[in-house]
């Protein structure tokens, strides 16, 4: 039967209800509160250490993003945690809460297509992923002006927005991985824990598994440490494309280089470690304009993008192909 019309028909109907519905729901009201309460913690901190330690400091307002304090990790550090448990409570009950109450198959009756459905509900649960994340940044610059009673510079603004941004693009690929499990499990239980088991898999275990996958494939005079520089580097290149895959780790790598100007990106600190010659490229703790720390980042910025559009084209797909009708 062929379709008429466009296939996004329906989408802004379904894209300002689910708007709604986040908004407005007690577990979006929950997560806020978790998010605000921890964010203040962090900012707290992360402001009392930078009155503490920083006078003269051209990227003052960076050092509230990065900067910890003893027992708590930075401002970025608990986003990287709280951006993916986010995500997955916005997204584990997207589709299969539909298809629960039997209301599914009564929405796609209408002129509205599954395409509309499902990228409506992913555009929903991202816009109100980036107004929490706009909330927490406007919290943490607001704060920073009363306390510290200077203005960030352009620069400053400008690396905080793009800050902003890669934090929506990592929250997207969860948020895509959760309407993907939505749509494989019908039950919203088993795909909350598989979300939650995915994220504690990349986050703490597939860091520790990725070099352990290379070692069968090491020769044994590498491990005795009698390797030359060109092995040892593609070693680690391949070892950290392994890590790589996890989106933790690619936020892990962006958030240094746009919140610390002085920070170089690990392949610059390996080529300058293993060839001097190019040492005078680069001198430690001169800061790099805001073009070459994306350019050192720009793979990983990429990384997070493309998995967020890969995910949700799988999810895409399944979706596509499967019966709605309850």
């Amino acid at each position: 039967m062929r379709r008429e019309g466009s296939p996004f028909t329906g989408l802004g109907a379904v894209y300002s209800k689910e708007c709604a519905d986040n908004l407005r729901s007690s577990r979006m009201l929950v997560l806020t509160l978790l998010v605000t309460l921890t964010g203040v913690g962090a900012i707290a901190a992360s402001i009392s250490e930078v009155k503490a330690t920083t006078e003269q400091d051209p990227f003052l307002f960076l050092r509230l993003f990065a900067n910890s304090k003893e027992g708590l990790p930075s401002f970025a550090s608990l986003l990287g945690i709280l951006i993916p448990l986010i995500a997955i409570g916005l997204g584990f009950d997207a589709i299969n809460s539909e298809f629960n109450r039997r209301t599914l198959s009564r929405i796609l009756s209408q002129p509205i297509y599954r395409d509309a459905l499902l990228l409506g509900k992913f555009l929903a649960g991202l816009t109100t992923l980036a107004v929490a994340l706009c909330g927490l940044w406007l919290l943490l610059i607001g704060g920073g002006l009363l306390v510290l009673g200077v203005p960030p510079s352009g620069e400053e603004v400008t690396r905080a927005v793009v800050f902003l941004l890669v934090s929506v693009a990592y929250g997207g690929v969860w948020l895509a991985l959760a309407i993907l499990l939505s749509v494989v499990f019908k039950s919203a239980a088993t795909s909350a824990l598989c979300g939650l088991g995915l994220w504690l898999f990349f986050a703490f275990l597939w860091p520790l598994l990725a070099p352990m996958l290379l070692q069968p494939f090491i020769p044994t005079d590498v491990l005795m440490g009698g390797g030359t520089p060109e092995q040892i580097m593609n070693l680690i290149n391949i070892s950290q494309t392994l890590s790589r895959l996890s989106p933790n780790t690619l936020f892990s790598e962006v958030m240094p280089s746009l919140l610390n100007p002085s920070q170089r990106s690990v392949e610059q600190m390996l080529q300058m470690q293993f060839d001097p010659r190019l040492a005078h490229r680069a001198m430690l703790g001169a800061p790099l304009p805001l073009r070459e720390s994306l350019l050192s980042v720009w793979p990983q910025v990429t990384g997070l993008f493309a998995g967020a559009i890969l995910v949700f084209a799988g999810t895409y797909i399944v979706f596509q192909r499967q019966e709605v009708r309850a």
